[in-house]
């Protein structure tokens, strides 16, 4: 007889036993493929089962599209009961909590949220106001500057009080980046906007500053569960620890083998460390993966134990061994574009697969366009993530400028996007004018606005000002009564925008006016979606559009080959997967090559693009790539050395003889036992000197001696080329003959 509910009948016994562990602190280590989706969704239907109002759940996802998805799975067990939960990311429900509180930290109730592309055009702006020059201060690195501080809980006012900060902006020539960081949270809480990180940090310090306002939020949330949890940042963390300090009903789902976002602030020391928190843990592991063959499933296993920062755990399948991890050496980055195509060609054809079945995966969105122009020519359609979204297009974005300053008219980067598109005559130097007085005067851009008739600064285009004033507060004027739609449609007329695009009949612009049909029509399907339980109003679908990710934006549905880096392809799983540019200063990154927590993020990074393939994996490299303009040797990457041969079929090139690194985990230097040049040859053991040293090869000559940190000792025989292309012919005491690009080869010349 079973002593569970028959709801829970689809669970393992390990997944039941995470499910129905509903009280006090429980983890749950999820290995990749080992349902924790399913897991997370019975776990939340078994305590609605209980008793548990809905409304009284907070889950924390990591995508909206997740969280949609287990809502409907958990409303077929419940009932419509599930539309009540506090589900979605960290940054939505965040949004959501922020905008009933918001008048509590001075902001109105209709912020508006600032992307990424806002933010970076703000502190542009800044720069620019302050006379320095944006090559050295580039907009993207101060962004991420500010924004790493955020996640680590730094103000601006504690930026200035931290010595290790202000010199490292010293010392790289940027000593006003805290000045510059004051300047756009000051700007931005003017505007009444938050950019993402201001969405966490606003919450943490509305909990912190308003105990009543903790203390309400702690006794509405009695349950807490939150998915990857091994990519919660140190903001993210602090807020669930004191959301969770009432009940301690804090269920968190993860795998530390997956922690990829460290750039982004994400510390793994969160999941490894849970168990400090809290001392009663109850730990489950899920180590049964579903998803992949049993040669995948080892593979992965045997790159993954490398790492010694880790939980323990050991995966394992039930399924068929399935084919060899197959790899592939070619000899240029164009060579193993036209290999993926043709190989993807080849196995649709033969297994009667579909494009979609079929994912190539990649370290940066730089390697895509050798895949592109192959599967072009192969007439093979695909979709790359992380290109242009239809939210980020021109026109989109334009339109979407004129609804922000609808809904919140401080918004100074909508403002300053529209005031002049369509064609109004209000040209730049009237902008500026706005600009000065608005730091003048210490006043929104909307209040200058408003009163340009009073400023003779702006002579004849102070008419002009007043009529896109008075365009705009006309319609404001249909907030209270009109929902997200009608007030739309009637901004895309009124402002003549969407005239103005279909008066342009180059193939481009109808493709322009098309794109605004359309987001008019995603408008209209918003107002009328009935699962939708939030407000129709425009602030809401503002909202949602602001907090989209590359996963949200996916319909699912399209039949086309999928391309994207490793880092965006975290949750997803394909039949055929290609892992490509597996070479050292690519894969792993040249910049994770310097600590031991930079490397094993990157291996945990291999474990991840591994382990989204099904059924079949392929691994490539090429032994020579464009890079900067020249065509420069690559060496394969360390991480296919990893892997246990039993589970490898080596397409080009011999098996190794014996281990690449004697003393891997020692040191991260490079030997590739598998592939050298076009003859595969047996490792050998290079001697290098202990002071060795990198010369200047400006003036090197032929005889010279030289040492190289793989190759050892060699003579240089022959000189070739100049400038940048400059290469040496250089017989080696040991591995024979090599030709190096000398503007990369790194070389101590002995004589």
């Amino acid at each position: 007889m079973n002593d569970h509910p028959p709801y829970l009948d689809k669970l393992n016994e390990v997944q039941r036993q995470a499910a129905m562990c509903t009280e006090g602190p429980v983890m749950i280590i999820a290995g990749a493929g080992s349902g924790k989706t399913r897991v997370l969704t019975y776990r939340i239907a078994h305590i609605i089962k209980q008793g548990t109002d809905a409304f009284n759940i907070l889950a924390l996802t990591f995508t909206n599209k997740a969280a949609r998805e287990m809502k409907s799975r958990i409303e077929s067990v419940v009932g419509s009961e599930a539309r009540n939960l506090w589900m979605g990311t960290f940054h939505s429900v965040f949004a959501k909590i922020l905008r009933i509180e918001a008048e509590r930290i001075g902001y109105p109730k209709d912020f508006t949220i600032y992307d990424t592309d806002d933010a970076k055009s703000l502190i542009k702006t800044i720069i620019k106001e302050m006379n320095l020059d944006d090559k050295l201060y580039k907009p993207g690195l101060v962004y991420n500057r500010i924004s790493n501080c955020k996640n680590s809980l730094i103000t601006h006012k504690e930026y200035i009080s931290i010595p290790e900060l202000m010199e490292a902006d010293a010392s790289s020539g940027r000593p006003l980046i805290s000045k510059i960081f004051a300047t756009y949270q000051l700007r931005c809480f003017k505007a009444g906007a938050m950019d993402f990180d201001d969405l966490l940090v606003n919450t943490y310090q509305l909990f912190k500053r308003y105990p009543d306002v903790l203390y309400k939020y702690q006794h509405k949330f009695r349950y807490i569960m939150v998915d990857e949890y091994q990519d919660t940042n140190l903001c993210q963390y602090m807020i669930v620890k004191s959301l969770a300090a009432m009940y301690e009903n804090i269920c968190v789902v993860g795998d530390d083998s997956q922690s990829i976002y460290s750039f982004r602030g994400a510390s793994i020391q969160n999941i490894l460390n849970f168990e400090k928190d809290y001392p009663d843990l109850n730990v489950f592991k899920l180590e049964h993966n579903y998803r992949s063959t049993s040669n995948i499933v080892n593979a992965s296993s045997s790159i993954i134990e490398r790492n010694k920062d880790k939980l323990e755990k050991k995966i394992f399948t039930e399924n068929q061994p399935g084919e060899k991890i197959r790899v592939v050496r070619t000899l240029s980055d164009n060579e193993e574009g036209r290999m993926v195509a043709q190989s993807i060609f080849e196995e649709k054809n033969q297994k009667q697969l579909s494009n979609s079945d079929f994912a190539i995966l990649y370290r940066t969105n730089a390697q895509s366009r050798a895949f592109e122009e192959a599967l072009r020519k192969m007439n093979i359609p695909y979709r790359v993530y992380g290109g242009t979204s239809f939210y980020q297009r021109k026109e989109i974005k334009d339109m979407l400028a004129y609804l922000r300053l609808v809904v919140n008219p401080n918004d100074e980067e909508a403002l300053k996007r529209i005031i002049n598109y369509p064609a109004r005559k209000i040209g730049p130097t009237t902008v500026d004018k706005l600009l000065v007085l608005a730091a003048e005067y210490d006043m929104p851009l909307w209040e200058v606005l408003k009163n340009a008739s009073q400023f003779p600064v702006f002579g004849s285009s102070a008419a002009h000002l007043r009529d896109f004033y008075m365009m705009i507060s006309s319609f404001q004027t249909m907030l209270p009564t009109k929902n997200a739609y009608e007030i739309a449609e009637y901004v895309a007329k009124q402002s003549t925008l969407l005239k103005t695009l279909y008066e342009d009949k180059t193939v481009e612009g109808v493709s322009r006016h098309e794109n605004l049909v359309e987001l008019l029509n995603a408008i209209k399907e918003f107002t009328e979606d009935d699962t939708n339980e939030n407000e129709k109003t425009l602030s809401v679908f503002l909202q949602d559009i602001a907090l989209l990710t590359d996963a949200d934006k996916d319909d699912g549905n399209t039949d086309k080959v999928v391309m994207m880096t490793i880092h965006s392809s975290k949750g997803l799983e394909f039949k055929h997967v290609y892992v490509v540019g597996l070479e050292e200063n690519l894969f792993p990154s040249q910049l994770s090559l310097n600590s031991r927590p930079d490397l094993e993020e990157e291996r945990r990074l291999f474990y991840v693009a591994v382990t989204r393939a099904e059924e079949k994996l392929t691994l490539s490299f090429a032994t020579s790539r464009f890079k900067y303009g020249n065509l420069v040797p690559c060496e394969p990457s360390r991480f296919i050395d990893e892997i246990d041969i039993k589970y490898l079929e080596i397409a080009y090139g011999q098996p190794r003889q014996e281990p690449m690194f004697q003393e891997r985990d020692k040191g991260f230097g490079k030997g590739f036992g598998m592939f050298t040049g076009r003859q595969a040859r047996p490792l050998q053991t290079v001697k290098v000197s202990e002071n060795f040293k990198e010369s200047d090869t400006s003036g090197i000559k032929e005889g010279d001696i030289i040492e190289h940190q793989r190759f050892g000792r060699g003579t240089v025989v022959k000189l070739q080329d100049t400038g940048d292309n400059r290469k040496a012919v250089i017989q080696f005491d040991e591995v024979g003959q090599k030709t190096l690009v000398l503007k990369f080869a790194k070389l101590m010349i002995h004589s």
